[in-house]
């Protein structure tokens, strides 16, 4: 601070510095972003379902965004539909934009028992009608709907997080897998193995990654279950190899009566009766290497489909022709007697298994890849959903997909991005079943799913030993699909909620990296730990933080400055007029006389050309 007369400015005027420093803070600490105070919003109290009231509450802190945080499905569904209704007309009697964060509820389908598509699709059922529900608040526009990419689904621990141009894939501490079949899940991590034949008759040593281990799993699950036919099918052929060939004949012509009507007369001897026992226990064992074969068979091609891979649906395709050339099997599928021969099956049977050893479908992916292509039906169908029944883009709400605190499953930037592109995609494949045309598809898509950063719960990701470069690193993967901003501050490792500059978020880099969207957006306060140990309103903390203008054309001073004003050289006479003086001379000093500028008549005085009394 420069000096003037061997003395400091700040010394006179406390505070009044400030003016000069628009960069100061003298109430808390200055981010270094500076941005609107029209631009925050502050959350409900998620605790209670009387949402007018605690609406009504909140407005007194001037803020012209509120979030109603209907974060327990319980509480949503306790909060009667008027409640809606009542919020739109505070809305429009105040001026303030209205936004909802829906029930923190798994969208994957994925619970404690596995994977159930009919569990997913009750919950798009369920989003669907939070979607419908939320629009009483503004009929006449698209109000944001937060919801979280997954709850309650434990996310792999990442070594490195990838590339922001997806050149470089991320790399996995410990990575969670789930069965895609199934649903469940384990978890794989680094390990060494040790094998024989090493270098000079030694112990070979190989240290596995996590993707390595997948890759193992993945091979030794398919090959394991093509084992399964396999014995199967031997075990009928021992059975058959010691039989004669006139018993072979003989059960050829039963079939041949099980297919065309006919009476197969012939009268066994009890020998006879024996070897037919013995052809039908061959029988069973190949029905049962048959069902199993066509189980893998299928599952191979599902995965196939689901991963695009062209060479393994070629394969199988091929696989099939071939198979049903063996067995005889006509165009319109009806077996034959050649279909029905057990040695013929068996050939069949060999000539599958070892086209299906040949493959090595990923049975088996990380619980992030299953998540995203389970959650992104959920999201897309809901979206569409709610597009085709209010028919108007610019009158359907927006889903805004929030990030849940790292650690948890589809918690980081590349895994939003992936979701919000796939629920997009989901939209769109939806939107052209019904005829809209590519183009009004991926419009409608891009204006309607969307993604709510939480800079609070990416900041979690230090717990893992990633710094602020990588959290950036994250903000700038998902910030080309920004809608929605959620302001928490914490240390990085617990979940916990204080106004920005209370913790270690590097809030400047994360808004620069967010970029116009960042700044256009709603940025939503969510401190609830401010709340309940401080219990009062974190909107001032938050617009000085930010070094909000104080006034509405921008200009300065700024809230980072207000501590200062309240003693400075523009804020009026600060303790030059102590409170005593008003509690003295009157508001305005309107109990001075007349002559002094006060309101009090005249009376006996030295000013009234009296003589003093």
């Amino acid at each position: 601070m420069a000096k003037e007369g061997g003395y400091t400015i700040e010394n006179v005027y406390q505070g009044g510095a400030s003016t000069l420093d628009p960069n100061k803070s003298y109430s808390g600490d200055f981010l270094g972003y500076r941005t609107n105070a029209g631009s925050f919003g502050i959350t409900t109290d998620p605790r209670t379902a009387n949402q007018v009231k605690d609406t009504s509450l909140k407005l007194s802190s001037g803020v012209k965004q509120i979030e109603l945080a209907l974060v327990s499905p319980e509480l949503f569904d306790s909060m009667p539909k008027q409640q809606l209704r009542e919020i739109k007309q505070l809305s429009d009697l105040t001026g303030i934009d209205v936004s909802v964060h829906g029930p923190v509820i798994d969208t994957t389908g994925i619970s404690q028992n596995g994977f159930s598509e009919s569990s997913r699709e009750a919950i798009e059922r369920r989003i669907t009608d939070v979607i419908e529900r939320s629009r009483e608040v503004k009929p006449d526009g698209s109000v944001p709907i937060v919801f979280h990419s997954a709850e309650g689904i434990q996310g792999s621990e990442w070594q490195t997080l990838g590339s922001v141009d997806r050149k470089t894939p991320r790399e996995a501490r410990r990575l969670i897998v789930v069965d895609r079949e199934t649903g469940r899940t384990t978890a794989l991590e680094k390990d060494t193995k040790y094998y024989p034949g090493g270098e000079e008759g030694g112990i070979r040593k190989d240290e596995m990654t996590p993707e390595d281990n997948l890759r193992i799993v993945n091979h030794t699950q398919w090959d394991n279950e093509i084992t399964q036919i396999e014995f199967q099918r031997e075990n009928a052929e021992r059975i058959m190899k010691d039989i004669h060939p006139i018993f072979h004949d003989m059960y050829s012509k039963m079939n041949e009566s099980r297919l065309t009507g006919k009476p197969f007369e012939y009268e066994m001897s009890p020998e006879e009766r024996e070897k037919m026992k013995q052809i039908y226990s061959a029988d069973e064992y190949l029905g049962e290497a048959e069902k199993k074969a066509r189980s893998e068979f299928s599952k191979a091609y599902e995965i196939a489909k689901k991963d695009n891979d062209e060479g393994a649906q070629a394969l199988l395709t091929n696989l099939s022709q071939n198979y049903s050339k063996i067995l005889g099997i006509q165009k319109d599928g009806r077996m034959t007697v050649q279909s029905l021969d057990p040695k013929i099956r068996s050939e069949g049977l060999f000539v599958l298994s070892q086209g299906l050893k040949q493959l090595n479908p990923r049975m088996f992916v990380p619980i992030e890849e299953f998540a995203v292509e389970q959650s992104s039906k959920t999201f897309g169908n809901a979206a569409f959903n709610a597009f085709k029944k209010f028919g108007d883009v610019n009158k359907t709400p927006t889903i805004v997909i929030e990030n849940p605190p790292a650690g948890f499953g589809l918690s980081t930037g590349e895994d939003l991005r992936n979701l919000v592109e796939a629920s997009r995609n989901q939209f769109i494949k939806k939107a052209k079943e019904e005829g809209l045309s590519e183009k009004e598809a991926k419009g409608a898509s891009e204006k309607l799913i969307g993604a709510t950063w939480d800079v609070g719960h990416i900041n979690m990701l230090k717990k893992q030993g990633f710094t602020d470069e990588d959290i950036l690193k994250e903000t700038e993967k998902i910030a080309p699909y920004l809608k929605h901003v959620h302001l928490s501050d914490n240390f990085g490792f617990e979940h916990t909620e204080l106004p920005m500059g209370m913790g270690n978020v590097p809030m400047k880099e994360i808004m620069k990296k967010l970029g116009q969207k960042g700044f256009e957006a709603k940025k939503v306060i969510e401190a609830g730990q401010w709340w309940q140990h401080f219990q009062t309103n974190p909107v001032r903390e938050t617009m000085e933080a930010f070094g909000s203008p104080i006034y509405s054309d921008g200009a300065g001073p700024y809230w980072n400055q207000n501590l200062g004003l309240q003693q400075g050289y523009f804020s009026g006479y600060g303790t030059m007029l102590p409170q005593v003086n008003y509690q003295t001379f009157g508001a305005g000093f309107s109990q001075l006389p007349r002559e002094l500028g006060g309101d009090m008549s005249a009376g006996g005085g030295r000013f009234n050309q009296r003589g003093m009394e």
